[in-house]
């Protein structure tokens, strides 16, 4: 059942957008910016790409994979993710298996050093995120607190497919 559109968010009359949802989308693509930016600078040892990396956060919690199950999660062509997944096996970071439940199909799996790599990874981008957050005053950071568990709702409904 569509809800009622909520009466102190304005719908803008030409595109149909609230100026919410473009601030919103703003704010995060700065924020993906400025950390992939103020990570390069702080560790410049950190030069996979995006892809790359989300692909080793969705190994780092559902491995083995298939590509398929890798593409779908990331909503990305296979063939792109069997790109990728290419590249990651000769960079050494991932390794393709036979999928043990399939013997005629492959999986996808963390090496040790892809584990490695993706907590390095994970470590330096919660250094610089917490370093930055230090740096705010205590409201900013309590309304990035409080604000944590509604983004975390808007995810889930940003994986839902959309409505037609």
């Amino acid at each position: 059942m569509p809800t009622q559109p909520r009466s102190d968010i304005h719908v803008s009359r030409s595109t149909g957008e609230t100026p919410d949802a473009r601030r919103l989308t703003d704010a995060v693509t700065r924020l993906r910016r400025a950390l992939r930016a103020s990570i390069r600078t702080d560790y410049p040892w950190e030069t996979l790409p995006m892809a790359q990396v989300e692909l080793l956060q969705v190994l780092g919690e559902h491995s083995p994979a298939r590509i398929s199950d890798l593409a779908t999660r990331q909503r990305l062509a296979a063939s792109t993710v069997s790109g990728l997944i290419g590249q990651m096996i000769t960079a050494g970071l991932v390794a393709r298996d036979v999928d043990p439940a399939d013997r005629r199909a492959s999986v996808v799996t963390l090496t040790t050093a892809g584990r490695e790599q993706l907590a390095a990874w994970t470590t330096a981008h919660e250094h610089r995120m917490d370093a930055a957050l230090t740096a705010l005053d205590q409201d900013s950071r309590a309304a990035i607190t409080n604000a944590l568990p509604a983004l975390f709702r808007l995810a889930e409904q940003l994986d839902e497919p959309a409505d037609t």
